[in-house]
């Protein structure tokens, strides 16, 4: 017997499935059926989707009330007589991976009873399911269990019930209340219920005590600041009402945590349960429906329509993220355009704020407002929208979202539910997509690994574009080609060809020279190259060679005509391409960083030694670490004026770039003040007074200075300053080694320095020597060359000339020692030589 009817009808647009769902779900709420409010919504949401979308036609839903359940019918104007017969070893009549067809198998796992009647204008299905049966009075019920399992409570049970007004005040207290917490109602009435409340922050939802209050409904546990200060936990459930003059109110019921049972609402049970099945409801299976699709696509179109009807939505989509969590991937949707469905990708963090990120859920009232929110929703006439993220352990594996053509639609509530349904399937997406991944990934990463390590062992460019040719070919295609880009006024450069068939490579590269080259795209990714099409033949794709934000070439890939790239080909060229890149550009800065740093160690190295009259001069120099040529020790011989000469060698504290940069500020300072006509003294303490300026670049250094001016007689007159350095050692004729000058404070130190000059006059076969102490301090072990050892090695120098005895010495401190020098060294002989008989 029908008790009630209600009717609508739907015009063949996509909006009008949530329509005729809304519609539904409203009618049969307001009949009192809630217990089948799902089923009729899922069923009538698949055949006005057949109706409206795949039939094109308006969709007319009739809803008849009975009093043991409910008839749904769905009529088109489609009236094509094909039925769903089957017979014995034939598939069935409807494939779960079809569209088509669906709605009918649905109508045959959950409906009672369901048919399909056809007119000349008009096709009827319907579908009739029946109130479950449940003893008379009785809304929910739980078994029978011993009173020892009966949850706790007071001997005196209070439940304090406040009441708070539209602004969010307390506005009534009771009796109960008073006890739990402590307060008067007059010391609460008034009050706002946040100051009060110690609200949770739950991550992942951002539900406040605000936006909780502006619910029909809530329930869940807080805490309230006691008149003692201390936080009472409570279990608390919400009503919002509303009285006689319209204006609303929210009932609230608490009771202390432990008492929860008496608040807490039961679970609700599964029909199947309550009629005997001992079989545990799966949440995975309550939501995506059993059985589920055993395949990764399968399973992620069956959670879109599951999540869209839901939340009576127009549209949703699911995406996956990245291994590197950067972006996200179109790989399922529902209700949206073809251009936005599978693999157009957005990223995770879209913005500065929580609602830019897909790690965490949110909720968008009106696109409209907020231009570029969620990308992949423009130009969709989607007006709101809510995405949750899809977590295993804490990682982000991917997004689901909801949306819907009207603003407003969605409310923090709404958010919750989809992040229950995203957390039930999030490890078996996961699962799917990595049991999908698994066999290419293992083969990608033994090819990448290889490829670093064969363009990581070469920092020579033609090499490494070698590499990148050879790695490529026959691996991820046919032929090959390499394009390099000088600079960003330039044009792409055919820099190196190969082909599968070494016969073909110089056929090829003609070929590709006088064809255009491709333009230099930054956008990342694989792209066609057409014009390669008709002279060479196939399928082309070209892929930036990105380095350090810079395009410095093009990797081109080819194919025979008969074959085409695999995506996953073309990724993993992709990610190629990004290892060569950066080798090839580590490779050009190499030589450019080696050219440049070559030319400014020449420069402040001395241009050369002048010819002294009636002297020898020889200098040794070595600096540490490869590819150095300047380090911390430096020696100079410079004019100064007629008849005078200058010469210098120091050491600066440390090695490399850092003390080469105080070098040279000492040497040409040196020739600079030297030229000036100032005395040893002024010089070093005018240099002494510069290294001082330079600050926290400063360093100290040792330096031994010294004005030469060669004598009638042929012997030279020297005036020299020993600021710190090793002391010059004079070697005469007999063999005797004295030093030549007295210690002195070093430079780059203290700023009042008191120096003084020292007179030496070199007879005809005196030899000066003057090191650094990367020569003294030469070491084998817990041996050390020293000063004694450079004194003894000069002892056997008699009678040699300037070079000699600095060849000698050199090769005495690289016996002393295995290893290589680990420091700076410099070597400055001068020799007066001996008057020749009859000169």
């Amino acid at each position: 017997m029908i008790t009630a009817r209600a009717a609508a009808s739907f015009d063949p647009l996509g909006r009008s499935v949530a329509a005729a769902r809304a519609f539904v779900r409203d009618t049969l709420q307001g009949w009192g059926f809630a217990d089948i409010v799902d089923d009729a919504v899922v069923l009538t949401s698949e055949l006005v989707t057949n109706a409206v979308v795949h039939a094109g036609t308006r969709a007319e839903v009739l809803c008849l009330r009975a009093e043991d359940g409910v008839r749904v019918e769905v009529a088109d104007r489609y009236p094509e007589r094909e039925l769903p017969l089957r017979h014995p070893g034939e598939r069935p009549y409807a494939d779960p991976d079809r569209e088509s067809g669906r709605g009918l198998m649905l109508c045959a796992a959950l409906a009672t009873r369901w048919g399909v009647e056809y007119t000349a204008t008009h096709k009827h299905v319907w579908f009739r399911i029946d109130l479950p049966d449940r003893p008379v009075g009785t809304r929910s019920a739980g078994p029978v269990v011993p009173d020892q399992l009966l949850p706790l409570a007071d001997s005196r049970v209070r439940v304090a019930v406040l009441q708070v007004d539209a602004g969010d005040c307390v506005s009534a207290w009771n009796e109960d209340a008073e006890h739990v917490f402590g307060y008067a109602a007059e010391k609460v009435v008034g009050r706002p219920l946040a100051e009060l409340a110690a609200w949770p922050q739950t991550p992942g939802t951002g539900t406040g005590i605000a936006e909780a209050l502006r619910l029909s409904r809530w329930e869940g546990s807080y805490g309230i600041r006691g008149a003692d200060g201390r936080v009472i936990p409570v279990y608390a459930s919400h009503l919002r009402v509303r009285d006689a003059h319209g204006e609303p109110s929210i009932v609230c019921l608490l009771v202390h945590d432990d008492e929860r049972a008496l608040l807490q609402s039961p679970v609700r049970v599964p029909v199947s349960d309550q009629l005997g099945d001992p079989r545990p409801a799966d949440p995975f299976e309550v939501f995506i429906g059993s059985p589920a699709p055993d395949d990764l696509d399968g399973l992620l179109q069956r959670t879109v329509e599951r999540a869209r009807d839901m939340l009576e939505a127009d549209a949703a989509f699911l995406l996956l993220a990245t291994d590197d969590e950067t972006e996200l991937e179109v790989r399922a949707t529902t209700g949206l355009p073809s251009t936005r469905q599978r693999f157009a990708r957005v990223p995770v963090e879209a913005g500065t704020n929580r609602y830019g990120s897909a790690r965490m859920p949110a909720v968008h009232d009106d696109l409209a407002a907020v231009p570029g929110a969620v990308p992949l929703l423009e130009s969709t006439g989607m007006r709101s929208v809510v995405t949750v993220p899809l977590k295993v352990e804490g990682r982000l594996t991917g997004s689901l979202g909801v949306a819907a053509e009207v603003p407003g639609r969605y409310s923090n509530e709404e958010a919750l539910r989809l992040q229950f349904a995203a957390d039930r399937i999030a490890l078996a997406v996961e699962s799917a997509r990595l049991g999908e991944l698994e066999r290419l990934r293992r083969g990608s990463l033994s090819f990448l690994v290889e490829a670093s390590d064969l363009l990581a062992g070469t920092l020579d460019r033609d090499q490494t574009l070698a590499l990148m040719a050879q790695m490529t070919v026959p691996t991820l295609a046919t032929w090959c080609a390499v394009y390099t880009i000088a600079d960003q006024s330039s044009d792409p450069f055919l820099s190196y060809v190969l082909h599968e068939d070494e016969e073909r490579i110089d056929g090829l590269k003609e070929l590709l020279s006088r064809l255009r080259p491709p333009e230099p795209v930054r956008g990342a990714g694989a792209r066609p190259w057409h014009e390669t099409a008709l002279a060479v033949g196939g399928e082309t794709v070209i892929l930036p060679l990105l380095a350090r934000n810079r395009v410095i070439g093009l990797l081109t890939l080819g194919k025979p005509s008969e074959e085409h790239f695999r995506q996953e080909i073309l990724e993993l060229a992709e990610d190629l391409s990004r290892r060569a890149a950066l080798a090839l550009d580590n490779a050009r800065l190499y030589s450019e960083r080696t050219a440049i740093s070559r030319s400014l160690q020449r420069s402040l190295l001395p241009p050369g030694s002048p010819a002294i009259p009636g002297m020898e001069v020889e200098v040794i120099y070595r600096a540490a670490g490869e590819g150095n040529e300047v380090g911390g020790d430096f020696y100079d011989v410079f004019p100064i004026r007629d008849g005078a000469y200058g010469f210098a060698i120091g050491d600066v504290c440390g090695t490399g770039p850092e003390a080469a940069a105080v070098t040279g500020l000492a040497r040409h300072a040196l020739r600079l003040l030297a030229r000036e006509g100032l005395g040893g003294p002024a010089v070093l303490e005018r240099l002494n007074a510069a290294i001082l300026d330079e600050g926290a670049r400063s360093r100290f250094l040792t330096l031994l200075y010294g004005e030469l001016h060669p004598q009638p007689d042929g012997s030279a007159l020297m005036k020299v300053v020993c600021a710190g350095h090793p002391l010059p050692l004079r070697l005469r004729p007999n063999g005797e080694v004295v030093p030549a000058a007295d210690p002195q404070p070093l430079l780059g130190v203290i700023e009042d320095l008191d120096l003084y000059e020292q007179t030496v006059t070199l007879d005809a076969g005196d030899v000066l020597l003057c090191v650094t102490d990367g020569v003294t301090e030469r070491r084998e072990g817990t041996r050390m060359l020293g000063d004694d050892g450079l004194a003894e090695v000069l002892t056997t120098c008699t009678g040699l000339t300037a070079g000699a005895v600095a060849a000698r010495v050199l090769r005495a401190v690289e016996r002393f020692a295995a290893e290589p020098a680990s420091d700076d060294m410099a070597i400055l002989a001068l020799r007066v030589p001996q008057q020749r008989e009859g000169d």
